[in-house]
């Protein structure tokens, strides 16, 4: 090739590059839900995998730590025991963990057969996961976390496993 040829190359692949940046982090953006979100989130009739209903007036007040996940995402699972272990934690700090499950009952309710966890689980299905895109989840990808401070603003999102540091720090800025 000639040198012409090598500069055209070297332009087009700079040209990509540049794109794939741009793209990515416009893909990737997530941003802190709504008032609408949060008080669609809050009106959502909540089931557990069991098909009790659920007040979610009773986490009104509280700083809520809602996880969505599914059975079959391995980043979800790697993080529950982290989630669980937290929720233990601030259990006394008026903090409350929510998994919301983007999975049908029966595969919740298999799934946490086989590993029980202590903060509750709960069915999103479908609704789930226009929930979790109305509240920042653009992509729909999983896991997505979201912390509601006790006044009813959400103060924190992340998209992807998160880590046990970086959500204790996240939940002692919310408190």
């Amino acid at each position: 090739m000639n040198r012409r040829q090598w500069i055209i190359i070297t332009l087009i692949s700079l040209l990509a590059l540049l794109a794939g940046v741009f793209s990515s982090n416009w893909i990737s953006k997530i941003e802190l839900a709504s008032e609408p979100a949060i008080k669609a989130f809050f009106a959502n009739p909540w089931k557990t995998p069991d098909g009790k209903t659920v007040n979610s007036a009773d986490w009104q007040g509280k700083v809520l730590v809602v996880n969505f996940w599914a059975s079959w995402c391995p980043p979800c699972v790697e993080e529950m025991p982290t989630l669980d272990l937290l929720q233990k934690a601030f259990l006394q700090e008026n903090v409350v963990f929510v998994g919301i499950g983007i999975d049908s009952p029966s595969n919740i309710r298999e799934f946490l057969e086989k590993t029980p966890v202590s903060y509750s689980i709960l069915i999103g299905g479908l609704e789930g996961s226009a929930l979790a895109k109305q509240m920042g989840n653009a992509q729909g990808a999983l896991p997505f976390t979201v912390i509601i401070n006790s006044k009813g603003k959400a103060v924190y999102s992340k998209l992807g496993k998160i880590s046990e540091d970086e959500l204790r720090k996240a939940i002692k800025l919310a408190i």
